[in-house]
C-alpha cells in the first residue's frame, strides 16, 4: 500500500542526504513551471534544506498565460526567485541557424535554453539542479532529452503522477496546483491529448499491468521501449589495454 506520508518523509532524508554528500551549504535550483510536478519538487526541497536554500526560476517564452500559477506556487513557499524570459534567447538561435529547424527542434529547443538557463543560476548560486520528471513521464518518454530530463538529483522519477498528487496534498500545496491540468508548455495541447491516453490508465498499468484497451496497451509500450534511451547513460567506447 502507498503511503504518502512515508514516502514523502523518506524522499525529503533522502534529498538532506543528497545535499549533505554532494554539496554541504549548496541550494536547491528549480525551474517552477506552474505545474504539479515542479510546485511538489520544490515543496520537497523546501522541507528538506528549509526555504533559504531553495530557488525557484520561472522561465516564460514570451507569454506565459499560466505563470500566475508558478507565481503562487513561490510565494506559497516563501522562497527565492528569478524571472527569465528566454524568448530573446529561443529566437536568437532559431533566426541563426542557417536552415529551416524541423518541428521537433523548434517544439524541443526551449526546453534545452530553459535548462541552460537553470545551470547557469544553479553555478552563480552554489547550487545543485533538481530533475522534476516523474515515473509516469519517463515511461512513455513525455520529456525532452537535455532539457527537462536531466538534473543534478532527481527526488521525484520513480513516482507516479497519483503517487505525486497524494504527496502534494501531503505537503500541504494548495489544491488548483495539485491537480492543475498538464499542459506541456511546449505546444499548448495537455499532456493526455498528445499521449493518446489517461495517466490514470497508464499509472494503472505501470503498477498493476493492467489497462484495458489493448491498442493503448501497444502505444505505451512502443513508446516505452523507443524512448528508454532518455533514461539511460550516453554509449561510450571502452578501449581494452
Amino acid at each position: 500500500m502507498f503511503d504518502p506520508i512515508k514516502v514523502k518523509n523518506d524522499c525529503v532524508q533522502w534529498i538532506r542526504e543528497f545535499f549533505e554528500e554532494n554539496g554541504p551549504g549548496c541550494n536547491a535550483v528549480i525551474g517552477i513551471s506552474g505545474g504539479k510536478d515542479s510546485s511538489i519538487v520544490a515543496a520537497l526541497c523546501v522541507e528538506a534544506l528549509g526555504k533559504d536554500r531553495v530557488i525557484g526560476v520561472l522561465m516564460p517564452n514570451g507569454e506565459q498565460h499560466d505563470i500566475d500559477m508558478a507565481k503562487l506556487l513561490v510565494n506559497h513557499l516563501g522562497i527565492r526567485h528569478y524571472i527569465v524570459n528566454i524568448k530573446d534567447a529561443v529566437e536568437g538561435v532559431t533566426k541563426n541557424i542557417p536552415f529551416e529547424l524541423s518541428e521537433q527542434s523548434r517544439t524541443n529547443l526551449p526546453p534545452r535554453i530553459r535548462m541552460s538557463t537553470l545551470y547557469a543560476v544553479s553555478q552563480s548560486h552554489n547550487g545543485r539542479v533538481a530533475n522534476t520528471c516523474n515515473l509516469s513521464e519517463d515511461w512513455v518518454g513525455y520529456s525532452t532529452r537535455y532539457g527537462d530530463s536531466v538534473g543534478d538529483f532527481s527526488p521525484c522519477s520513480n513516482l507516479t503522477v497519483k503517487e505525486m498528487k497524494a504527496i502534494g496534498r501531503a505537503l500541504g500545496l494548495p489544491e488548483v496546483l495539485v491537480d492543475k491540468v498538464p499542459i506541456d508548455g511546449l505546444c499548448g495541447k495537455t499532456d493526455e491529448d498528445n499521449l493518446g491516453f489517461t495517466y490514470a490508465e497508464l499509472d494503472k498499468y505501470i503498477r498493476e499491468g493492467i489497462i484495458e484497451d489493448q491498442e493503448k496497451k501497444e502505444k505505451i509500450d512502443r513508446l516505452h521501449k523507443n524512448n528508454l534511451f532518455k533514461l539511460q547513460l550516453m554509449p561510450s567506447f571502452k578501449p581494452e589495454f
